[in-house]
């Protein structure tokens, strides 16, 4: 399976850690991964200030940088929402953004829902906050795909604490309402 992993321009910029550690997460999963060199912003913060003829541009050149992909992986459920929920809006309906749309997932939903993973080998024995995003839960409907790894049934009377594995101690806090490279080849900081 090729996946092009679509790292956000937030993530590349502030904190390119979490783009090699999803990463990490694919390439475990045996999969060939690929960093398309030619990748922008989604074009989500244009979209959200009005700047819709800008947003089309970007979302034009998402569409044809990721084409070639059997999946197009992302550590953010704000761009994936952009993708799979706004690019119509911006686009218009075609035969290629509604495959797009369907090949497209956030890391954790990928990792559940596509790859079925139900858990991680390893210890991590330190407190963790895991914050489930307004766009993960509310427009991606994903909050089962973050608390399900590693977990033997979810509980929805515990949902406010659910653990990503079983050997980590979960807690979970809410906010208010033109080239493409193997992924290995890319130099981490």
């Amino acid at each position: 399976m090729r996946v092009g992993l679509f790292v956000p321009c937030y993530v590349d910029q502030l904190r390119p850690a979490v783009g090699f550690a999803a990463l990490d997460l694919l390439q475990a999963q045996g999969l060939e991964v690929v960093f398309p060199a030619e990748q922008t912003c989604c074009g989500q913060p244009l979209s959200s200030s009005g700047a819709a003829a800008d947003a089309r541009v970007l979302a034009e050149r998402f569409l044809r940088v990721f084409a070639p992909f059997d999946h197009v992986v992302s550590p953010s459920a704000s761009c994936v929402a952009t993708v799979t929920r706004h690019y119509r809006s911006l686009l218009g309906s075609s035969p290629e953004l509604e495959s797009l749309e369907a090949r497209t997932a956030e890391l954790c939903s990928f990792l559940v829902d596509v790859l079925g993973v139900d858990g991680f080998r390893g210890r991590f024995p330190h407190r963790v906050g895991l914050h489930a995003s307004c766009h993960a839960l509310r427009q991606l409907r994903q909050g089962r795909a973050t608390e399900l790894a590693g977990a033997a049934a979810p509980d929805p009377a515990r949902r406010n604490s659910a653990s990503s594995s079983p050997s980590s101690d979960a807690s979970r806090r809410r906010a208010g309402s033109g080239a493409s490279a193997p992924a290995s080849s890319v130099a981490r900081p």
